[in-house]
């Protein structure tokens, strides 16, 4: 069993830091929580010692709440707010339900950050398409700020989110924040639009061809719903953006984190340990698998 646990322990992310075990979480608290949307909520967790260490855009925790079990969540929130863990989740299933219900305070635990996370470096100099759908927002929200942190680097930066209807759209406040300041593009669109709304209607990959950008030189980060990065990606290569500059993350089939359950293979792919952000040329045949 020790060789197993060390042989597992190698092929996981450089973090936690050397030294840290990546089957224990640590204790953490409960320091808010926000509702955003329908079933949605974001979660402000303080760890009791905290981590000198960042995470990057894309990666995620596992979150314990203790007595009911374990769930993977990406981070959401700004990467240098290494004291912050903010995590967004939809509460939908019992773990993710007894995370919302805690009472500020409440003790968590937190394994991790887990993950490869999104290539924001190698996008300097490029435009940056973030196409998101639904919750798949959540994850690209650090993408974003890191954009905004450092602007100059990047070319033009477009924003494309859909959701089911109006009264789903995360983080407005902020969306509207970003479309003001006028340093990104943003199209927002809605499946199905309520009194009032006087945006777009349709799915997100109808606003592609609104966004501005060199299809020779962008980069795309793809988060939604499967059906959503499928039909997205084949888009974004119908626009001339290249497989080998989109990028999706695969990340809801993940349990463990740490390549010993098995539940997010796919194809001999462990998603946890090799994702959860894949290049399209390999996310495809992924994307396939009748399991996802």
């Amino acid at each position: 069993m020790a060789t197993e646990h060390a042989l597992i322990a190698a092929s996981v992310p450089a973090f936690p830091p050397a030294g840290a075990d990546p089957f224990v979480p640590r204790l953490a608290r409960i320091a808010s929580c926000r509702h955003d949307s329908g079933e949605v909520w974001t979660l402000d967790i303080r760890e009791e010692l905290p981590q000198s260490a960042s995470f990057r855009p894309g990666q995620f925790n596992m979150l314990t709440v203790f007595g009911v079990g374990e769930v993977p969540v990406s981070f959401s929130g700004a990467p240098a707010a290494s004291d912050r863990l903010l995590h967004t989740v939809r509460a939908v299933g019992p773990v993710s339900t007894a995370l919302v219900q805690l009472p500020l305070g409440a003790s968590v635990g937190v394994r991790g950050p887990f993950g490869n996370g999104w290539p924001v470096a190698e996008a300097a100099g490029q435009d940056v398409l973030i196409v998101a759908g639904g919750l798949g927002l959540a994850p690209l929200r650090p993408v974003i700020y890191e954009l905004l942190a450092n602007r100059a680097r990047y070319g033009r930066i477009a924003i494309l989110y859909g959701t089911r209807g109006p009264d789903e759209i995360l983080f407005r406040r902020e969306l509207e924040s970003w479309r003001r300041e006028g340093r990104v593009e943003l199209h927002v669109t809605v499946d199905h639009a309520t009194s009032g709304w006087d945006g777009n209607v349709g799915v997100v990959t109808t606003l592609v061809s609104r966004a501005r950008f060199d299809p020779g030189h962008t980069i795309g980060f793809v988060c939604g719903p499967e059906v959503m990065m499928r039909l997205t990606s084949a888009a974004l290569r119908s626009s001339g953006v290249a497989d080998e500059a989109i990028y999706l993350s695969l990340e809801r089939n993940m349990k463990c984190a740490v390549a010993l359950c098995g539940r997010c293979q796919l194809n001999g792919v462990l998603v946890c340990r090799e994702g959860p952000v894949f290049r399209n040329d390999r996310a495809r045949s992924l994307l396939a698998h009748k399991e996802l």
